[in-house]
């Protein structure tokens, strides 16, 4: 039901209970039941209704003319913002492939060029390949979010297990980095939500830590219970991020340095995804600096 037609039938309920009690109750103090005695009493009664609708179908129409032009300009934010989407996704694409053009086309052209050479190429187009692979797998999951999330099934998910699989799995390039990860989540933790993108969150943030906390510092994750939900807390103490870059990172491909981003592989869109796969999930997301240095992600998934 649009806006309009929401505030004309609450005109018209306003009206209907002043009209019956101005036609049980002739008068002011309501104390006894009388039919209308005088012809006025009709007259302002008629004068009334005719006011009211009059007003009630001003309204309508006001705020008829309100739900257009606010579908209008949403339209033309959703369309300023697919493009700038198709925008980026162009841009970024753009660049792993010229890259594995570029050394396809030199193998291809210089069939002789040496083995190390050869093998050189050949890990960098790989290299670029994954990365790609990456791109796109991040936009199918903002997709997925985005336009079909009542498709997505939700089932009872062991986070607990489900974080401590995601440990495993990075504990070679922790160990490269020279980092510690510290689980202190309990071990009883589910919730009822998509595997695939409560494992996301984790392993989103987990890499996002990992590529630019910088080596030796320490990930720390912790939640505590609550009535209807379980309360994330997501911290690193290494660089932090500047005040006026926080209000930013979960755009979608939104990078503070965006040289060494891609350089790390980063498609920037990992923290976009945390940020709505959690709202999928009833919840809510902040980051913040923590003192004396370190980022903290605190957040929110409902049981």
């Amino acid at each position: 039901m649009s806006e309009g037609r929401k505030m004309f039938l609450s005109v018209m309920a306003i009206f209907l209970i002043y009209a019956v009690i101005f036609v049980l109750f002739e008068d002011y103090d309501r104390s006894a039941l009388s039919p209308f005695a005088e012809p006025s009493d009709w007259h302002l009664l008629f004068f009334s209704i005719f006011v009211m609708s009059g007003l009630g179908w001003l309204l309508h129409r006001y705020a008829c003319r309100m739900d257009e032009r606010i579908s209008r300009e949403q339209a033309a934010k959703e369309s300023r913002m697919r493009r700038q989407l198709t925008n980026n996704i162009a841009h970024e694409l753009k660049t792993p492939v010229a890259s594995i053009l570029g050394y396809t086309d030199t193998l291809l052209q210089h069939p002789d060029v040496d083995e190390a050479t050869r093998l050189q190429f050949i890990e960098r187009t790989h290299a670029q390949a994954e990365r790609l692979t990456a791109l796109l797998q991040d936009i199918s999951t903002l997709n997925r979010i985005d336009y079909a999330p009542d498709q997505l099934t939700m089932e009872r998910t062991d986070v607990s297990c489900l974080v401590s699989d995601i440990v495993q799995e990075t504990s070679l390039t922790l160990t490269r980095h020279h980092m510690t990860l510290r689980n202190c989540l309990p071990g009883d933790i589910c919730i009822k939500g998509n595997p695939s993108l409560l494992y996301s969150i984790f392993r989103n943030l987990i890499d996002n830590a990992i590529n630019y906390a910088g080596e030796g510092t320490t990930i720390a994750i912790s939640a505590e219970e609550q009535s209807d939900c379980w309360k994330f807390h997501f911290s690193d103490n290494g660089q932090g991020i500047a005040n006026e870059f926080l209000p930013r990172i979960f755009e979608r491909f939104y990078r503070i340095d965006k040289g060494r981003s891609r350089q790390l592989g980063g498609t920037g869109l990992g923290l976009a995804i945390v940020k709505n796969a959690v709202l999928l999930h009833g919840g809510t997301i902040t980051a913040e600096n923590i003192s004396p240095h370190g980022l903290l992600f605190v957040f929110t998934l409902k049981k």
